[in-house]
């Protein structure tokens, strides 16, 4: 997939550990492992919007496209 997750780089710019941070945006440690390993189809506004207000970041800091094999770039990927 060319979006990538750079969750993981931005816990260890602010020294924050993965627990921390599930604990104060909502969501169990479980989930935001796999959003930090890029296994989630997407993410709720709701849930990114709480993790730049805790990281003091912007949604930019968080997500990458790069573009590779799979990046058709056909209308119809939108589903």
């Amino acid at each position: 997939m060319p979006i990538v997750v750079r969750l993981d780089v931005m816990l260890a710019q602010r020294k924050m550990r993965s627990k921390e941070l599930a604990e104060a945006i909502g969501i169990t440690e479980a989930n935001l492992s796999l959003l930090k390993s890029g296994k989630v189809r997407g993410v709720r506004f709701d849930t990114l919007s709480r993790i730049c207000a805790v990281l003091q970041c912007q949604p930019g800091d968080l997500l990458a496209w790069e573009p590779g094999d799979d990046d058709a770039g056909g209308a119809d990927d939108e589903r």
